[in-house]
């Protein structure tokens, strides 16, 4: 149940259905509601395709890059605790947002779907380092488990775009604020404790 709740939480937090219903009303500001629906579902369902192979292959991708799974799983603690500190202290974080850059090539393409909300919205580095944590040197039943949480995580995703509105209006700035910064902390100390696994293996 550890496991599940861990996985739970650490997902919930770096793809972060509720935060995503603002930045997906600013991004589909002026669409049809029958295009907004549309780009919820296939953000979603790209998102998910991405998530779902690093879990499936993630032990291959590390294997093959000669990385061994207490360095990922010190480096990630450590990427994932970055992204903490910018949620608690309302900075904007290169794991969660995208550059200026960016930003002004997205106003020239005809859907976002693609960029920027499955990438890297929904599986961005945060989240591929999550999943990548949660699945290498698991055994099949976790990996069962924890697919079964991040499905979970992108329903739930899909249902916040879709309510994006509804639930901007029930939560309201300050009310998404704060339960940033609350998520932010119980980020920050899950990444701590991935650090300390991650010290703890490679010294066992």
């Amino acid at each position: 149940m550890e496991f599940v709740f861990n996985a739970f939480v650490t997902l919930l937090v770096v793809v972060d259905p509720l935060g995503l219903a603002p930045i997906f009303g600013a991004l589909t500001q002026g669409f049809s509601e029958k295009r907004k629906r549309e780009s919820a579902i296939r953000g979603t369902a790209l998102g998910a395709i991405i998530l779902f192979l690093f879990a499936l292959a993630g032990d291959v991708l590390l294997e093959a890059l000669g990385i061994g799974l207490p360095a990922f799983r010190i480096a990630g603690g450590l990427l994932l605790f970055l992204l903490s500190l910018d949620m608690v202290f309302a900075r904007p974080s290169g794991m969660r947002a995208t550059a200026v850059r960016e930003q002004e090539e997205e106003e020239y393409q005809q859907d976002i779907f693609v960029f920027p909300l499955a990438i890297p919205l929904i599986a961005g580095p945060g989240a591929i380092t999550a999943v990548l944590l949660f699945t290498g040197g698991s055994s099949a039943a976790q990996v069962a488990l924890f697919l079964g949480v991040l499905l979970l995580i992108l329903l739930l995703t899909l249902g916040s775009l879709l309510l994006a509105p509804r639930i901007m209006r029930l939560l309201g700035e300050t009310g998404a604020n704060v339960l940033t910064r609350v998520l932010g902390v119980l980020l920050s100390a899950l990444a701590v404790q991935f650090v300390i696994d991650g010290l703890q293996s490679s010294v066992a």
